[in-house]
């Protein structure tokens, strides 16, 4: 698939998927997608859940809009990743909104400080002072909640 930025083995991020994109992460194993896009983005696919039911994944939609995140939508997100069938795609527009949930959900989840965090993600190919406004939220979320904190 194109756009796409492996996390770990478990999970992998993308901006908006495409039908045949879709059909080819149930070929390649995925079992879950989550969908962060609202369905009033430009580009919203109103079709992907049925799709992606009919090819036997798993879905989720939980809209993200960043300037309105808070620290429960994050944690109830970060909770969703952890059950979701793996492996699983998580998307939305443009694969920011996406990789900072799975990096806050790897982060939190072994302990990494934000500037570790950062790291990773810099290693992946994102740049994360492209959103100065997700960047701090991501920071100020990993330093609460890691398990080395």
């Amino acid at each position: 698939m194109e756009n796409v930025k492996k996390i770990n083995e478990q999970l992998t991020v993308s901006g908006q998927v495409t039908p045949e994109q879709l059909q080819q992460a149930a070929q390649e194993g995925f079992s879950s997608i989550l969908n962060l896009r609202s369905p009033d983005e430009k580009g919203y696919w109103h079709q992907e859940e049925e799709e992606a039911k009919a090819l036997g994944l798993n879905y989720i939609n939980i809209p993200v809009k960043v300037d309105n995140l808070t620290e429960e939508q994050t944690t109830e997100i970060l909770k969703q990743i952890d059950e979701l069938p793996k492996p699983a795609l998580i998307h939305c527009a443009s694969a920011m909104r996406a990789g900072a949930m799975a990096l806050m959900n790897v982060a939190t989840r072994q302990g990494m400080t934000p500037e570790q965090a950062f790291g990773k993600a810099g290693e992946i190919g994102f740049d994360c002072s492209a959103n100065p406004k997700m960047k701090e939220f991501f920071e100020q979320y990993v330093s609460k909640h890691s398990k080395a904190s």
